[in-house]
């Protein structure tokens, strides 16, 4: 008879393909759960299926309420709760955060179980520098929103990660390119499943050859950092050269997609050179 799990919220890394990737300690933590905490308890079933695992589910998504998250925290308090996602880690570009706080303010017991991310798979296959990466979930689907947040990161000097959908996939690499410029990149597809490839070349490499092919799947971004930060009399020789072409805005925009400064400062540069 199996020996019960200690009351608490156990967070379990699920495959993101595979279902071998399934750790034997998540396969066991599954199969002894009290309640199975899940996205959509279609995609948790198939799991529990394969593991041979009879536990109760209950959904925890994006829509649940302070309701739904204080219940599972006071179960926690008397059974073994697993917390787990469609695919890969829980919390990483999930709404899982919140009840974890929660069970940490509650004193509950948490454990957490590692396993597939695939954003750490993806890094892994695109031959990009891993020793600083920043996580940029899914980028904001209207225009000016996504170009400002890829605005926001253009200059920090480490690797860019972020999720998107195939529909999504051209825009998205035609708007880091208009941003970054053309940095190398990685577009890492159905990852650890039959048909897992992964993309390499520039952003406007990448965003021609997806411009009119959406791929199917789940999709990786991948973004090598910028180059080495430029000094700033080479910046202002940049920025005096755009000027004699375009207006300030325009050459700042310029300026930024090739060296990696934040657009906003090189506005200002360029107003005060215009004013000497």
């Amino acid at each position: 008879m199996a020996v019960p799990l200690d009351p608490g919220l156990y967070i379990v890394a699920t495959p993101i393909g595979n279902l071998g990737d399934l750790s034997p300690r998540a396969a066991d933590i599954l199969s002894r759960a009290d309640l199975v905490a899940c996205e959509d308890t279609r995609v948790t079933a198939k799991l529990l299926r394969h593991v041979g695992a009879r536990v109760p589910m209950r959904p925890y998504h994006d829509h649940s309420d302070k309701a739904a998250r204080d219940d599972l925290v006071a179960r926690a308090g008397t059974q073994a709760v697993v917390l787990v996602s469609d695919a890969g880690t829980p919390l990483i570009s999930d709404p899982g955060f919140k009840l974890v706080r929660a069970a940490r303010a509650a004193g509950r017991h948490i454990v957490t179980l590692p396993g597939p991310c695939a954003a750490v798979a993806a890094l892994t296959l695109a031959g990009l520098p891993t020793d600083r990466f920043l996580f940029l979930g899914f980028l904001p689907s209207k225009e000016k929103a996504r170009a400002d947040a890829i605005a926001e990161v253009a200059a920090i000097r480490a690797s860019l990660v972020l999720y998107e959908s195939g529909p999504r996939l051209g825009a998205t690499l035609a708007a880091l390119t208009a941003e970054l410029g053309e940095r190398p990149a990685a577009v890492a597809r159905e990852v650890s499943k039959a048909f897992e490839e992964c993309v390499t070349g520039t952003l406007g490499e990448l965003a021609v050859r997806y411009a009119d092919a959406p791929p199917r799947g789940e999709i990786v971004i991948v973004v090598g950092p910028p180059d080495a930060a430029p000094q700033a009399g080479d910046v202002d020789a940049m920025l005096a050269a755009a000027l004699e072409r375009m207006p300030a805005a325009k050459a700042a925009g310029e300026v930024a997609r090739a060296t990696g400064v934040p657009r906003a400062e090189l506005y200002a540069r360029a107003l005060a050179l215009k004013a000497r």
